[in-house]
């Protein structure tokens, strides 16, 4: 029998064929027959209080499900807003799928209500970006927009959603609906033969590195990481930092890069992360291979390269990784991966006694002290500039989420929430600067609202400290200003006024339990702790 229902039901039950259970929203005039639809298909709206802050859960939420996550934000400056979050997505290679109201098809090029071309506005911040033809054909664009997000090299993609096609009322059986095949992405397999050929240079090199991109930092992707390291037997490093081979998690590994003769870009980009690939970051004879699923990827590295680059092939970073994980180790390289192990793991030895305590609160300090209440199931958010740095370089083993090869900050407070709507069963901790604070304060009202606890350590040192340090040095302190923040600002309060916990840290020795207090509340959290500013760690051993 055949039932009539709108564009809005038809999308709604699509979601659901692709196994989308939440999406983060902010409600406007375009979207809410989205809205009324969400009632009759139980799909959960996390709704938030600013439309960028909607793709950073979605983003953080994909990280940790693997499923594309999913916003919807309503047309023109909704979108616009929203946007805005696309470009740590992107750089962050994370699957996200934007649902933007949009006007109406039959009033487009007459001055509609918010009329903008929103897929033009997000096409180069997405790997896909379209407006909905007809309420008919939507199911089968939104498959085809969220197969584009999970395929080869996952990245955000975008769907405007016209409110005639929304509300345009059709017969069921007049939609190609899309079973749930026809949300997966196609498959990019590394061919058995150029898996062998890899594999067979990686033997002969005397110190190979296997570099992998921000997709593969996920849960998932870094347990398929430590199975490809353990069966090739050669370091295989993660890479997500914006300060790539200065990255604080990888200690000092830089001198590890400079001395390697082949280095594996498998689905790693050659870019500014690697200096591409230069000198001093790389030996000047060091061989490469790529493999990428993206044919101007490997062209760049062609062009970086030259010679020097003795494979490239096409395929997905995690199904290359899974075809290359066949076999057995390569005994031959456990001298170099024991080195390269030794210089991730370094530290300066001054650190020992910062993490005994310090006064002003320095940062190891403060993340000595947080270390103990991060257990195994712990999700940990790193945030800013300065401060995001040190904690990475600190807690490194949380494998964190991380603002990412974007550099944006400001996405930490949202990235709690979408962690913890993907793990709700898990702690939250998500670490930032007071400058990163003020871009979602609001969203702690979004976690009371819909029960979403995370604890904030806010590191306070009352300016834009990874400016000030630019500065610092390029310019020299008589020449540093207006950089600065309010002193001692009370963001503890900010939450508490919300209906959050706050605690405000000035001696170290209050912080073991200022953040039991925190976690214990079983509220959103915020710890503001006063600490000194410091530029970021850059590792180097002596000698």
């Amino acid at each position: 029998m055949t039932t009539t229902i709108r564009g809005a039901d038809a999308l709604l039950r699509a979601l659901c064929s692709a196994g989308v259970d939440t999406i983060f929203t902010v409600s406007g005039n375009h979207i809410m027959p989205v809205f009324d639809a969400a009632l009759d298909h139980g799909i959960t709206l996390v709704h938030a209080r600013h439309e960028a802050a909607t793709v950073h859960m979605a983003d953080a939420y994909a990280r940790l499900t693997g499923k594309c996550g999913v916003a919807l934000v309503t047309g023109g400056q909704g979108h616009t807003n929203a946007a805005a979050a696309l470009p740590t997505a992107l750089a962050g290679e994370m699957p996200v799928l934007l649902l933007s109201g949009h006007a109406p098809l039959g009033e487009v090029g007459l001055g509609a209500f918010q009329e903008l071309d929103n897929a033009a506005i997000a096409a180069p911040l997405t790997k896909h970006s379209a407006v909905a033809s007809s309420a008919a054909a939507l199911p089968a664009e939104l498959a085809a927009a969220m197969r584009a997000a999970r395929a080869g090299r996952p990245g955000p993609v975008h769907l405007s959603l016209p409110t005639d096609v929304l509300d345009a009322r059709i017969d069921t059986d007049d939609v190609a609906w899309p079973d749930a095949d026809a949300f997966a992405p196609a498959a990019m397999a590394l061919a058995p033969e150029t898996a062998a050929t890899i594999r067979a240079a990686i033997a002969a090199a005397a110190r190979p590195l296997v570099l992998a991109p921000p997709s593969l930092c996920t849960p998932s992707g870094r347990a398929l990481l430590a199975r490809l390291g353990s069966a090739l037997g050669v370091p295989v490093l993660p890479m997500q930092s914006p300060r790539g081979l200065n990255d604080p998690s990888l200690g000092a590994a830089a001198e590890m890069f400079a001395r390697a003769d082949l280095v594996v870009l498998l689905g790693k980009a050659m870019d500014f992360t690697l200096r591409y690939g230069r000198k001093p970051g790389f030996a000047p004879d060091a061989r490469w291979i790529a493999v990428d699923p993206d044919a101007e990827m490997l062209a760049r590295a062609a062009r970086a390269q030259g010679p020097r680059l003795i494979v490239a092939a096409l395929a997905a970073p995690a199904e290359a990784a899974a075809a290359l994980a066949i076999g057995a180790p390569a005994a031959a390289h456990s001298g170099w991966a024991r080195e390269v192990a030794a210089a991730i793991a370094w530290r300066p030895p001054a650190w020992d006694t910062l993490r005994q305590g310090s006064q002003p609160i320095h940062p190891v300090t403060l993340y000595a002290a947080l270390a103990p209440h991060l257990d195994a199931d712990t999700v940990l958010v790193s945030d800013g500039g300065e401060i995001g740095q040190w904690a990475q370089s600190l807690l490194a083993d949380a494998a964190p989420i991380v603002n990412g090869v974007a550099g944006a900050i400001g996405s930490a407070i949202p990235f709690a929430i979408g962690a913890r709507a993907a793990q709700p069963k898990s702690r939250v901790v998500a670490i930032m600067g007071d400058g990163t604070f003020g871009f979602h304060m609001a969203e702690f009202d979004t976690a009371l609202r819909h029960n979403l606890p995370f604890v904030a350590v806010v590191g306070n040192d009352s300016r834009w400290n990874a400016e000030h340090q630019i500065q610092l040095r390029e310019y020299g302190a008589q020449r540093a200003h207006s950089c600065e923040l309010a002193p001692a600002t009370r963001y503890d309060r900010v939450v508490e006024a919300l209906g959050g916990h706050g605690e405000f840290v000035t001696d170290a020795a209050d912080l073991p339990a200022a953040f039991a207090r925190a976690i214990a509340s079983g509220k959103p959290a915020c710890v503001n702790v006063m600490i000194d500013g410091q530029p970021a760690p850059t590792l180097r051993r002596p000698g």
